[in-house]
């Protein structure tokens, strides 16, 4: 199938078999509807669309970047989307990593089972007493004693540790080096060690959600495990986790084009049926109008700044690519966060209700603006980028 073709199924699909789920998921919760979502899942790999982001000899499609940023915007319409396709964060994310990083044990141990959809996993990064923005700054820590490393430390927002049967644990490992950025590693901690503890899920804005759906807070204390536990070499967990995060963000910006798409055609499904008076709609309306227009464009160009980006990351890596990554953050956070208000305004009350998406997203997506990077840093890279040229030549 060629990317029009695989586009156009995995479109209809949402559609017919995904969406229809939506009014129990976000009325009843994630595990009530669980049972269907393992068997639309089942489908999908019959389909042989499972692991869309993956190599062929991993059972994927062996998508370019660009490409599967086009099918990730398809599935966002959706929450359910990405999960039932295999390619949901952070699981993504890690099986990225295990597969250019992982040894042959731990490809076999972790990464097959995450292909297969068997198990689920977290990346635990962000910790409640050091800012998110600064990730060199950690003080989880992880000490070698023999062939152990025994880690002590505070996570939280480990999205979907609940359920998860391992955690990426970025780690302090070299407190002594000079270099900040070489001092962390990443390590696999399985979620049954003695010491892991899921203290709770996060409520975001009063939702704590469950499995998938979630935000765990964690707690290390004398946590054992292998030496050979370690992903990558020791003192290069900075570097991987930039390395992730670069076709993460292009992930993420996509998959809120999706969602701005689908809420965009939401709120003008809305506007031209909601009377007024007998003979007026909103969308008579001029504000409503604006609101449309300005939605169609900044959806329209956001798009190709993310397409922009995927193809320079692909071309010269996620550091090479940073000054657009970094663009594309910020501002398709922004872009979706005005699209979802737009739509929820001209829903009027049934906006502010679970009976369409559009709260959940609201509750959910606000932290774009925040995770991944907070827009102000995102927009201090894009800045300076820019200044330096002029400092140059001033």
């Amino acid at each position: 199938m060629n990317l029009d073709s695989i586009l156009a199924t995995i479109r209809d699909f949402v559609e017919r078999e995904l969406i229809p789920l939506e009014r129990r998921f976000l009325h009843e919760g994630f595990r009530a509807i669980l049972p269907d979502l393992q068997a639309k899942r089942r489908d999908v790999q019959e389909m042989g669309l499972w692991t869309p982001h993956l190599p062929p000899e991993y059972g994927g499609l062996g998508l370019s970047l660009p490409e599967f940023a086009r099918v990730s915007e398809v599935l966002g319409r959706t929450p359910l989307g990405h999960y039932v396709f295999n390619c949901q964060a952070p699981d993504i994310g890690n099986m990225e990593l295990l597969l250019l990083h992982g040894t042959d044990a731990q490809k076999e141990r972790w990464l097959w089972p995450l292909i297969r959809g068997d198990i689920r996993s977290c990346f635990a990064m962000t910790e409640p007493h050091c800012p998110g923005s600064n990730p060199i700054w950690l003080e989880t820590l992880a000490i070698r004693t023999g062939n152990e490393y025994v880690i002590d430390g505070h996570k939280w927002f480990a999205s979907s540790a609940d359920g998860a049967a391992f955690a990426i644990v970025m780690a302090i490992t070299n407190p002594a080096e000079d270099n900040p950025y070489q001092r962390a590693s990443q390590i696999i901690v399985p979620t049954d060690t003695p010491g892991f503890t899921l203290v709770r899920n996060i409520p975001v804005m009063g939702e704590a959600g469950e499995d998938y759906m979630s935000h765990g807070e964690i707690r290390l204390e004398d946590v054992r495990v292998p030496v050979e536990n370690l992903l990558g070499p020791e003192g290069e967990g900075f570097r991987l986790a930039q390395e992730r995060l670069g076709p993460g963000r292009i992930h993420h910006c996509m998959r809120w084009i999706g969602i701005c798409e689908r809420t965009f055609d939401l709120m003008c499904r809305r506007a031209v049926q909601r009377r007024l008076t007998p003979h007026e709609t909103l969308a008579d309306q001029q504000m409503v109008q604006a609101w449309i227009a300005e939605s169609r464009a900044e959806i329209d160009a956001a798009r190709m700044l993310v397409l922009d980006a995927a193809e320079k990351v692909e071309a010269h890596g996620s550091y090479g690519a940073r000054v657009a990554i970094s663009t594309i953050k910020f501002y398709v956070a922004g872009v979706l966060q005005r699209v979802l208000d737009r739509a929820i305004q001209v829903h009027g009350a049934l906006g502010m209700t679970d009976d369409t998406p559009l709260a959940f997203w609201f509750r959910h997506e606000r932290a774009a603006r925040i995770y991944d990077g907070p827009d102000e840093v995102h927009k201090r890279v894009v800045a300076r980028a820019i200044l330096k040229q002029y400092r140059q030549h001033a």
